[in-house]
C-alpha cells in the first residue's frame, strides 16, 4: 500500500476533519479567542491529526505485507484464509471469519466438481472399452461382404474407431499424470506402431509412407506420442492429393532435442489460418469442405504434448502440403522421468 492509496482511502475523513477545524476557528474567533491562540490550537490539532494518521499508514502497510507474505509463500492460494495470522481487532477477525466460511464453501464446490469430472471420465473410459467390442465385431462381420460395400463399411468402421480414440484420451487429458509413463524408445519403434495402427486408412487412401532418420532414441509415453502421430497421419490421408499421395516420417538430432516430422504433400492450410489450426473446435475451409471435421484432433495434439513437454509447429503452403514438426526434449530437461 502507497502513500497515494492510504490518502485516498482517508479522503473523506480529512476532508471532514479539515471542515471540523475550520469551523472550530472561525467560532474560536468569533468568541474573542486570541488570533495566536487559534493558530497553536489549529497546529497542535494538525499535528496531532498528522501523528495519527502516521502511525495509522504504518500499521496498515505493515499488516498488509505480512498478510501478503504469507499468500505469496502459500503453495495453495485458496487456503490462505486458514493460515493468516490472529485477527489483531474485531474488524479483522469477522472479516476473517467470512473468508473462512467462503473458502470452505468454495472448497466443497471445487471437490464435488472434481468428484464429478473423475466419475464422468471414468464413465468415458469405461463407455470407450465397451464400444470397441461391437466395432471389432462389425469388422469380423464385414469381412463377410464383397467388393465396393466392405470398402465403405471398413472405412466407416475406421472413423467410427478414431473417434472413439479421440474421446478416451480426450478424457485422459483431463488428469494425465495417472496415465503417462515416460521412458526410452527408439523413434523407429514409434512410427512403425502409428503406421501399422493406421494401415488401413493409409491403404484405402493410396498413400505411400516414406521415413529417414529414425535410428534415435526418444523420452516419451509410446501410448500418447502413437495417438498424436496417428492424429497427424489420419489428417495428411484426409487432405492428401488425388494422385502419388506421399507421407514423409523423419528425424534428426538438434543439438539436445531430436526433431519428428510428419510432412505429406497434400492440399496444404491457408495461410490466414494456419495459426489458428491448433485452437479447440477450430475447422478450416478445407475440413469444411470435405465434412467430417471436429477440429478437434490437433488440439488434441498440442495438448497431449504439452503433458509430454514435446514442442509442437505447423507450415504450410497452400497447394503445396504441410509440414508438422515434433520437438522431443533431452532427457535431462525432462521433469516427469
Amino acid at each position: 500500500m502507497t502513500l497515494q492509496e492510504f490518502l485516498a482511502d482517508r479522503m473523506r475523513g480529512i476532508l471532514f476533519w479539515v471542515f471540523f477545524m475550520t469551523a472550530a476557528a472561525l467560532f474560536l474567533s468569533a468568541t474573542g479567542t486570541p488570533s495566536g491562540v487559534v493558530a497553536i490550537l489549529l497546529a497542535a490539532a494538525a499535528l496531532a491529526a498528522l501523528v495519527l494518521q502516521a502511525m495509522d499508514f504504518f500499521k496498515c502497510r505493515a499488516r498488509l505485507g505480512e498478510l501478503e507474505y504469507i499468500l505469496d509463500n502459500l503453495d495453495k492460494k485458496y487456503l490462505f484464509s486458514e493460515c493468516a495470522p490472529p485477527a489483531k481487532n474485531l474488524y479483522e477477525k469477522k472479516l476473517f471469519e467470512m473468508f473462512q466460511r467462503s473458502g470452505r464453501a468454495m472448497t466443497g464446490a471445487v471437490s464435488d466438481a472434481q468428484a464429478a469430472q473423475r466419475e464422468y471420465r471414468e464413465y468415458v473410459e469405461s463407455w470407450v472399452h465397451e464400444v470397441k467390442t461391437p466395432i471389432t465385431a462389425a469388422r469380423l462381420v464385414c469381412r463377410n461382404v464383397d467388393g465396393e460395400s466392405r470398402k465403405k463399411l471398413s472405412r466407416e468402421l475406421g472413423q467410427m474407431e478414431a473417434h472413439v480414440e479421440r474421446a478416451l484420451f480426450y478424457a485422459r487429458a483431463e488428469s494425465p499424470e495417472k496415465d503417462i509413463i515416460i521412458r526410452p524408445f527408439p523413434l523407429e519403434e514409434i512410427a512403425s506402431q502409428a503406421i501399422q495402427n493406421h494401415k488401413e486408412l493409409l491403404i484405402q487412401g493410396g498413400v505411400r509412407i516414406e521415413t529417414e532418420g529414425l535410428d534415435s532414441i526418444v523420452y516419451t509415453d509410446k501410448k500418447w506420442i502413437c495417438f498424436i502421430l496417428g492424429q497427424l497421419l489420419q489428417n495428411s490421408v484426409r487432405y492428401c492429393r488425388e494422385a502419388s499421395p506421399v507421407i514423409m516420417l523423419s528425424g534428426k538430432h538438434t543439438g539436445k532435442q531430436v526433431m519428428l516430422t510428419v510432412e505429406d504433400n497434400g492440399i496444404g492450410i491457408p495461410a490466414h489460418e494456419l495459426p489458428r489450426i491448433f485452437d479447440r473446435g477450430f475447422t478450416g475451409s478445407n475440413g469444411r469442405a470435405r465434412g467430417g471435421s471436429t477440429g478437434m484432433g490437433l488440439y488434441l495434439c498440442r495438448k497431449l504434448a504439452g503433458f509430454l513437454e514435446i514442442q509442437i509447429q505447423a507450415d504450410s503452403r497452400e497447394g503445396q502440403g504441410t509440414v508438422i514438426t515434433l520437438a522431443f526434449p533431452a532427457k535431462e530437461n525432462l521433469t516427469k522421468m
